[in-house]
């Protein structure tokens, strides 16, 4: 009778042995991994229908606001006008030119502007789709543990700034497959020098210029481990961020008269560098507790299992961002939560870490059980595996709730529109019913400075806060510039000039003005405008006698 309880044990003990040999197979490995990117395409699809909008019958799609800057600009140089928001106007208001080409070539289509952002919203897809093959590969670089593999893919695929900001037609799609890519090419080549490690990230600074920052992290690292090679890296890698950056540098005071592009004055002039720095602080303390701060350091955990090169390496990738992001006084978008534009290309990076030591630690936790126990080795090795799942849950579910809040999972979720979409209706609206009520050449101030502009190729646009104009990009900043008034710091967001802008441009149309400043603007719309009713629940300040303006199609308020 015994014998057999025993052999019953040990059979029971052998099955869960096979079960956890077969979730190591490599048909699992493919399985599994084949359905969460299959899950994550659906999830795309999903998020693509949740963003597009339905007016008139007309299905539209409509990318983030600071996309669709991109887009006029793409619109323009596809017919024939240059690279340009206005024509006849040479200001750099965007600081990917790369992506900016792409989006032309788009334009190129037969297809009508509803409809333009639909491809580029697939196009974020399917390099954020490749990225998870590459997350995958590094992984297993690593370690072969299932697990790991599998929660660094997931974390990967489902978090959402980057799918905020990927999908929406943001270059961080583009930027975060090259970064990954030439992350996975330096570990592949490990003491050998490999050239298209340079290449691909000097193509990436084509795309936003400050991907030196990582240029320089990876560089910096292989400089000191290749010592045979070092000669090499001072003349390609060097050379190439040089012959990037100088020539871009030297094609835009040629076409724009600037060395930087306008949105660099206007986030980075007019302020303290000490306190834009602040800023930058706290935008990443902010971060970092509502992604729960002790998940934020589990991945530096992993020096205590393993000290090497390669593994400094992803660490350097990933703190070059979160210094650039302190730098720069991180983004206007952290009320939102979660990464910003900087840090989140590194994300995946730091998924990678966050699901490799957390394996790790959970291994030693349990080899530290059974020494003290003598229990099973399996089903303990069992218990580790179900304790990492319930942890994996437990971060995805953190990860997403970006400013603690249960409605960020609702939108991560799509119950609700996803995060940066609840604008893009009333802008859509307001394009059309502007299109109505004035003539070709009309001119239009806006604070959004995307949607509205790019669906009105032939109007004239007048930004006000200064994204496409030097003027108001090399003014000093307007909001209060205290350490109080750090949290409600915007960068990009903080310079305007009504005098200039309503009393000396006098646009035909002003769609808004920006928030907290109606008593700065009341002396020109008093002035010079009507409020005025052009569509259901659309109001907007007309000019007074303006012949641009269809008055039979408004209600003056």
């Amino acid at each position: 009778m015994n014998f057999g309880i025993s052999k019953q044990i040990l059979i029971t003990h052998q099955s869960a042995w096979d079960i956890i040999a077969f979730m190591n197979s490599k048909f699992l490995r493919n399985l599994s991994f084949g359905l969460i990117v299959a899950g994550y395409i659906y999830y795309v699809y999903r998020y693509i229908i949740a963003t597009s909008f339905v007016i008139g019958g007309t299905t539209y799609y409509v990318l983030f606001d600071d996309a669709m800057i991109s887009m006029r600009y793409a619109y323009n140089l596809a017919h024939g006008l240059g690279p340009v928001w206005n024509a006849g106007e040479h200001v750099e208001g965007f600081t990917n030119p790369l992506w900016v080409g792409i989006m032309a070539l788009v334009h190129l289509l037969p297809i009508g502007l509803n409809q333009t952002s639909l491809y580029i919203q697939i196009l974020g897809a399917s390099f954020l789709t490749l990225n998870l093959f590459l997350v995958r590969k590094i992984v297993e670089h690593f370690t072969d543990d299932l697990p790991a593999m599998l929660s660094a893919v997931a974390l990967t695929a489902f978090y959402a700034p980057l799918n905020s900001f990927g999908l929406l037609g943001m270059e961080v799609s583009l930027l975060v497959f090259m970064l990954t890519a030439a992350v996975w090419l330096a570990l592949k080549s490990g003491l050998r020098f490999n050239v298209w490690i340079y290449v691909l990230l000097a193509l990436s600074t084509l795309v936003r210029f400050d991907m030196a920052v990582p240029y320089l992290a990876v560089g910096a690292i292989l400089f000191i481990v290749q010592k045979e090679h070092r000669k090499q890296h001072l003349i390609w890698g060097l050379g190439l961020l040089v012959l990037f950056l100088g020539s871009q540098t030297l094609a835009r005071y040629i076409y724009y008269g600037a060395l930087l592009p306008n949105t660099y004055y206007l986030k980075v002039e007019g302020w303290s560098y000490k306190l834009r720095m602040l800023r930058g602080l706290y935008a990443l303390i902010q971060f970092a507790y509502y992604s729960n701060w002790v998940l934020i350091i589990l991945p530096f955990t992993l020096f205590l299992f393993r000290r090497d090169w390669k593994v400094t390496l992803l660490t350097f990738v990933l703190l070059g961002q979160v210094a650039y992001s302190v730098y720069v006084g991180g983004d206007a978008w952290e009320n939102h939560g979660g990464a910003n534009r900087y840090i989140v290309i590194a994300m995946p990076v730091f998924f990678i870490l966050f699901s490799w030591s957390a394996t790790e630690l959970l291994k030693k936790a349990a080899g530290q059980f059974l020494a003290e126990t003598q229990t099973r080795k399996r089903i303990i090795d069992a218990a580790w595996r179900t304790a990492f799942v319930a942890g994996f849950i437990f971060s995805i579910l953190n990860f997403n709730a970006l400013i603690g809040e249960w409605k960020s999972i609702e939108r991560w979720d799509l119950v609700r529109r996803p995060d940066y979409v609840a604008g893009s209706d009333h802008n859509l609206q307001l394009a059309l019913a502007i299109e109505k009520v004035t003539l070709p050449g009309a001119s239009v101030a806006v604070v959004g400075a995307g949607t509205i502009p790019y669906l009105l190729p032939d109007r004239y646009a007048i930004d006000i806060l200064g994204k496409a104009d030097p003027y108001i990009a090399h003014q000093t900043v307007r909001t209060p510039m205290s350490i109080p008034d750090i949290p409600f710091m915007r960068p990009g967001h903080m310079k305007w000039d009504y005098a200039y802008t309503f009393g000396k441009l006098k646009p035909d149309v002003i769609v808004s003005i920006w928030e907290g400043t109606s008593a700065e603007a009341a002396p020109y719309l008093e002035k010079d405008y009507v409020y005025a009713l052009i569509g259901e629940k659309l109001k907007v300040y007309l000019l007074k006698d303006s012949p641009n303006i269809l008055w039979n199609e408004v209600i003056a308020k």
